[in-house]
């Protein structure tokens, strides 16, 4: 079976055309290729089908074998990938995911894709529909507790197409992630789990941001999550409606825009190499 590994920034996943592939158990083989150690490794996998809603369809499943509904990383990879591999010429694409057809937009230098401006919809504030169980909604700046000894947190959430958990912290480069991220990410308030982010704010155009990703431990990125997170600092009146995001693995640029409500991510995306499996 042919693959590709590919990251948006440091965000990164084994990318397969099922179009020719075939792939029995997505799940058990995420388990498998993404492991660092015994594997190709990678945050999990993104299959690339057929669509008869979008151009391209994209399914992805996390490290730990469970499935996502989104990858704002993920999905500019995978428009990188079928232009690239010659199945579209378009430079605008329309791709299929499970939160929706989403519209991709590839940025170029000469005839090299690096990076794509996605539109990733509008943000869910709504508490049942990200899903949290919560006492008001939306659930801006509320005041939480969770174990590992971390308290008194205030916390936003938003759906990015998956569910986020922002927090904002003074030195996030200190925050010990691996402890309290398992406790925020499968706590009862959260029926489908969630995805953690902790901001530190640098300016009101500039945050730094770690990430706890739903099913794959900490990542050097999340797309969905740096939307959600600039879409909470605005709410929380932190930042303008754009901002820059910093991650381990990159910088992504973000806007809230006020016309239609839609959050629009643009970042760089990157072969790494590809082999047979």
């Amino acid at each position: 079976m042919h693959f590709t590994k590919m990251h948006g920034a440091g965000n990164d996943y084994i990318y397969i055309n099922c179009m020719k592939e075939k792939v029995d158990n997505p799940s058990e083989l995420s388990i498998r290729l993404s492991h660092r150690h015994f594997g190709i490794g990678s945050d999990g996998i993104i299959l690339i089908k057929s669509s008869d809603k979008a151009d391209f369809m994209m399914d992805i499943y996390n490290a730990d074998g469970s499935r996502a509904k989104m990858c704002g990383n993920g999905i500019r990879c995978v428009a990188k990938y079928v232009y690239d591999h010659g199945l579209t010429d378009k430079e605008v694409i329309d791709i299929d995911t499970l939160s929706g057809v989403k519209t991709i937009a590839l940025i170029r230098e000469g005839n090299t894709v690096t990076g794509a401006r996605v539109d990733m919809g509008e943000p869910v504030l709504e508490a049942a529909k990200i899903p949290v169980k919560a006492d008001k909604s939306p659930v801006v700046d509320v005041p939480v507790s969770f174990g590992s000894g971390f308290s008194q947190m205030r916390m936003t959430c938003v759906s990015m197409g998956n569910p986020h958990a922002v927090f904002f912290a003074e030195d996030v480069d200190n925050l010990e992630l691996a402890k309290i991220g398992p406790d925020i990410e499968k706590n009862d308030i959260f029926p489908e789990g969630v995805n953690a982010e902790f901001i530190e704010l640098t300016d009101r155009e500039h945050i730094k941001m770690r990430v706890w990703e739903r099913g794959s431990g900490e990542t050097m990125a999340c797309g969905t999550g740096a939307c959600a997170s600039v879409v909470a600092a605005s709410l929380n009146g932190f930042t303008e409606r754009k901002a820059e995001v910093a991650l381990l693995g990159g910088k992504l640029t973000i806007e809230w825009e006020e016309k239609d409500n839609h959050v629009y991510m643009t970042g760089p995306a990157v072969t790494v190499f590809e082999g047979e499996v």
